[in-house]
């Protein structure tokens, strides 16, 4: 039987249950295999309802009574009447409504989860419910839950794999023999086999210790691989031009801080060096990224060099583009704008001055990617929140020059150190961690939305004050199966309710670029109180009299998201305020408790990667090829084990192709992973 064969191929899998794996995306034998369990659960001890302690408990019983009642907006609740032949017991799961169909049929589970004193009464609550009759018959009782995409149920997951099961004994091994042996590790086969079909908990952390291993050696090498390959390139000589750099220093209406200094002396270094520089800037919200950037162009310009800068977003072009004609344009260093809105005979023109050489810094979107667009000597590329881009794009601009530019990639999104060394390891990492002189920390409070108008008299005496407010919805419209806030139906609601007397605007990603920029810029201006608008103003949008930001529905945000909009104010010496709407009046999540208690991103980037994972480094697309099932970022030392194998391979001069599975995967991350 082939890896590659299609999933019809196994006996048992017909057309309907083909159809339900190709819908979870699972469509080859390798695709079902690697298909790892989310979680376990142990039936080896089970307890009689009668013996039942406080604690994480697992009973056999089955369903007297159940019914689901919506308590409050947002949210449900099941409860459910337990019985074994010893007694009986209530439970409770919060907005899981299908369990009243899971249980009316009279089936006995598996009821597995936390009893514990809760609203005046001991229950089971928010238990797992597996069926009795689909759990394996064998003498383990550690069964393997697997997630439920498109309603693909564990069972069927389990009952293929069992029919596999020879054959995942015999796959060949990924990892080199040597390597397998000096770390102590399992085979491929035998970790997959723990992880399907585990005896013991010693099984399920042998096999993830193995495949989380061969995931982080694989990213490793692929890093390492891509710094050598870049060691090899011959990139342009610009040295430095002290007296250049000296007077854009002394031109600013401000003083750089120390951070900011020390990026920029680690560009100018590596601007000198043959090699072309590969550099991450990474800084939080209004920490200055900008302002390191155009000291490098300047350097650039003065040694008759053009810069590029890519951004994601017409707005954040154009604010970049101002910033840095402020900055640049009076001491002679020309800079241009590159977006979807420049039209006809400027865009012509502008085509020319680049490639003629009249335009030193050209700042863009994907615009500047463009075939008409020919620089005369671009010897220094800025790519902002590069994640947003793809690999392509990125290329696509760094092709433009004769040579391999120096690469300055910027994020504003704090990656954390464990993450940034095994991701980004052909990378040299700048990092600003100070605020500038002046700006305060921004207050950060979690409502409920039963204290909305306590909150909304709060902002309007900041709006009073002469500041103004941001609203940010998840929706641009409503959707009745989604309890959640959209822009449209929040717009309308403030208008006429509680700030019928300010000026509202509106803002979502629907809306035509030049709508959106016009939008802005009467914000920017003062022109509106308060913007109502979905997540577009996520990144870099700069107004200093916005001072407070409501965020609603924040739990259903991510960490790193709900950050990145904080950042939105705080941008001036006025103090300002963040505040996080609950969707109903539960407890406040963990993410939500962590930034309200924190504006540092850096801490709070660690805190995500626990709770979440990778998170989209690499964005969307590209995160989920990166397919990391079980490493986690949060483990140093398995870290530290697969850098330290991944350098000995590199160094010893092995070769790849002896290894046809690992050179695979190896070759896919370093596409992926490679910035220029």
């Amino acid at each position: 039987m082939d890896i590659d064969a299609p999933l019809e191929s196994v006996k048992g899998v017909g057309a309907k249950t083909a159809e339900q794996f190709r819908l979870a995306g699972l469509e080859t034998i390798n695709d079902l295999v690697l298909f790892l369990p989310r979680k376990y659960e142990d039936f080896s001890d089970v307890v009689a309802i009668s013996d039942i302690r406080p604690g994480k408990q697992t009973i056999k019983a089955r369903c007297e009574k159940v019914e689901t009642k919506r308590v409050r907006r947002g949210m449900q609740i099941t409860t459910a009447t337990l019985y074994d032949a010893t007694g009986k017991l209530q439970s409770v799961w919060f907005n899981q409504p299908y369990r009243v169909k899971q249980l009316s049929a009279g089936d006995e589970f598996y009821f597995s989860g936390e009893f514990e004193f809760s609203y005046n009464r001991y229950q089971l609550t928010n238990p797992s419910a597996e069926k009795v009759s689909d759990t394996p018959v064998s003498t383990d009782r550690i069964v393997p839950i697997y997630r439920s995409i498109k309603g693909l149920k564990s069972q069927v997951v389990r009952k293929i794999l069992v029919a596999l099961k020879p054959f995942i004994t015999m796959l060949d091994e990924t990892l080199p023999v040597d390597i397998i042996k000096r770390e102590k590790l399992i085979s491929y086969s035998d970790a997959l086999l723990a992880l399907h079909f585990p005896k013991s908990i010693d099984d399920i952390e042998r096999g993830r210790e193995r495949l989380g291993y061969e995931e982080l050696f694989v990213l490793l090498l692929a890093a390492q691989l891509n710094k050598q390959a870049n060691a090899r390139l011959s990139g342009w000589h610009i040295p430095f031009d002290q007296t250049a750099v000296r007077h854009f220093v002394e031109q600013l209406p401000f003083k750089l801080t120390d951070s900011q200094r020390r990026a920029a002396w680690e560009i100018i270094q590596d601007f000198e060096r043959e090699i072309p520089m590969n550099r991450l800037l990474q800084g939080d919200v209004g920490s200055g990224k900008t302002v390191v950037a155009g000291l490098a162009a300047r350097q650039a310009a003065s040694e008759g060099f053009q810069s590029a800068i890519m951004a994601p977003t017409e707005i954040l072009a154009s604010q970049h583009a101002n910033t840095l004609s402020a900055l640049l344009e009076q001491l002679g260093v020309r800079v241009g704008l590159l977006t979807g809105s420049v039209k006809g005979k400027a865009r012509e023109a502008l085509y020319e001055n680049i490639a003629k050489g009249n335009v030193d810094v050209i700042v863009g979107t994907h615009a500047l990617i463009q075939e008409k667009v020919k620089f005369h000597q671009l010897g220094f590329v800025v790519i902002d929140e590069q994640h947003r881009f793809g690999v392509a794009q990125r290329q696509g601009l760094l092709k433009k020059s004769q040579r391999m530019p120096h690469l300055l990639a910027m994020t504003a999104t704090p990656i954390p150190r464990s993450l940034a060394l095994t991701m980004y390891g052909e990378l040299d990492i700048s990092t600003l961690n100070e605020r500038p002189k002046g700006r305060k920390p921004i207050r950060t409070k979690v409502w409920s939305p039963n204290s909305r108008e306590g909150l909304y008299n709060l902002i309007d005496e900041q709006l009073k004050a002469g500041r103004q407010a941001y609203v940010i919805c998840t929706l641009i419209d409503d959707n009745p199966a989604l309890e959640q806030k959209s822009v449209q139906e929040e717009y309308k609601k403030l208008r006429v309710g509680p700030f019928n007397h300010r000026k509202i605007g509106l803002l979502h990603g629907k809306m035509k670029p030049a709508e959106k920029d016009a939008v802005m810029t009467d914000f920017a201006k003062g022109n509106i109180d308060i913007l109502v608008s979905t997540t577009v103003v996520e990144v870099g949008v700069d107004v200093p009299n916005a001072t407070v930001i409501l965020i609603e529905n924040a739990d259903r945000f991510g960490l790193a998201q709900l950050h990145q909009l904080r950042g939105r104010v705080g941008r001036s010496e006025h103090q300002s305020y963040c505040y996080l709407m609950m969707s109903d009046s539960s407890a406040p999540t963990r993410r939500l408790r962590e930034i309200e208690k924190s504006d540092d991103g850096f801490y709070l980037a660690e805190v995500d990667l626990k709770l979440r994972g990778p998170g989209e480094i690499y964005g969307r697309a590209q995160h989920g090829e990166l397919n990391l099932q079980v490493a986690t970022m949060g483990d140093t030392k398995l870290i530290a084990r697969a850098q330290r194998t991944a350098r000995q391979f590199v160094e010893s001069g092995r070769d790849l192709v002896q290894y046809k599975g690992l050179a695979t995967q190896v070759e896919k991350y370093q596409r992926l992973t490679k910035l220029n």
